[in-house]
């Protein structure tokens, strides 16, 4: 977040301008945002604005050609990874820009993904529900959000995006243990879907920046996540498994631990799902009280794989050691 300074005429305008782009209407929020800049040539937020809705009027202008609302709805809600890639190239951000930005696209999608309701179609979708109900969370309406999310998630309770939908609704909305465990199970299901960035959550926003700042790739933050979550403490809540989860759990640990051995090229990708997995079995040998001998084999292989991270979970856990 970076904080500006300006003349109240400048101030008043932008309020108007955010206004105007929470409303839907970027046209005159432009015009607007170009009159305080005749007043402030270099006003940053204004600036930083200017740039995030001339990038989204470009994309959005690809909606003439495309007739379904749905397949509009769609389109505009895939361009969010890409505006990220763009957010990063001008660098900054703004707190109140850029939720002004957020609305404007979000109140957009959503508007075409009611065209599809309204005809009568899809009506019992879960991806729609998850759209909408991402659109919904955009747009601030949390309780909305809350229920076309947990619809789709029923029906799609092995996607790790739609966990994670559900479980950033949950922690907008206050219910801060609901969303802990949610979240721990989505970076375990599928991490790879869940586009970090999109998460409002402030504990993720949070863990997101201080797994940044261990210096994993970009691209592998997301499986790193879990893993710096379970050590840092954020992904606090946690639970015994069942037979059935137990024993999918060890399968799925010993395919990893052979395809870290065998597969040198996506390593940055099998070590993390691997070390995740390990902390997962950990925590359900402390809350059975499994024997000592079977910890102390999980310490060892975390030992073996990543010696950074046995040190880190050794300092949090005490003078435990194998």
């Amino acid at each position: 977040m970076q904080e500006t300074e300006c003349s109240p005429g400048v101030e008043n305008l932008k309020k108007e301008a955010f206004k105007y782009l929470k409303e839907g209407d970027a046209g005159r929020a432009i015009e607007i945002i170009e009159s305080a800049l005749r007043i402030d040539y270099d006003e940053p937020e204004l600036l930083w604005t200017l740039k995030c809705v001339s990038w989204w009027l470009e994309k959005i202008k690809c909606l003439e050609g495309i007739p379904s609302p749905y397949d509009r709805g769609i389109f505009i809600m895939s361009q969010w990874k890409g505006f990220y890639g763009f957010l990063d190239k001008i660098g900054g951000s703004f707190d109140n820009g850029r939720y002004a930005v957020r609305r404007f696209v979000s109140a957009l999608a959503l508007e075409n993904f009611k065209e599809v309701l309204s005809e009568g179609g899809l009506r019992h979708d879960p991806v729609l529900d998850l759209q909408i109900g991402r659109c919904y969370k955009g747009s601030g309406e949390y309780e909305a959000a809350l229920e076309y999310i947990q619809k789709a998630a029923r029906h799609m309770r092995e996607s790790g995006e739609a966990l994670a939908e559900l479980a950033d609704v949950e922690a907008l909305l206050g219910e801060a243990k609901q969303a802990k465990v949610l979240f721990r199970e989505a970076f375990f299901v599928d991490p790879e879907k869940i586009e970090v960035r999109s998460m409002e959550s402030q504990e993720i926003v949070q863990l997101a920046g201080m797994v940044r700042k261990t210096g994993v790739p970009s691209d592998t933050l997301a499986e790193w996540i879990p893993v710096y979550g379970a050590l840092f403490g954020v992904f606090s809540v946690k639970r015994e498994l069942k037979a059935s989860e137990l024993s999918r759990l060890k399968q799925e640990i010993f395919t990893y631990e052979n395809d870290v051995r065998n597969n040198n090229e996506e390593k940055n990708i099998l070590v993390p799902r691997l070390l995740n997995r390990y902390l997962w079995l950990l925590d359900h040998y402390e809350n059975t009280n499994e024997s000592g001998a079977s910890i102390n084999e999980v310490l060892y292989k975390i030992k073996f794989i990543d010696a950074a991270i046995y040190d880190r979970y050794m300092s949090v856990k005490g003078n435990r050691s194998i």
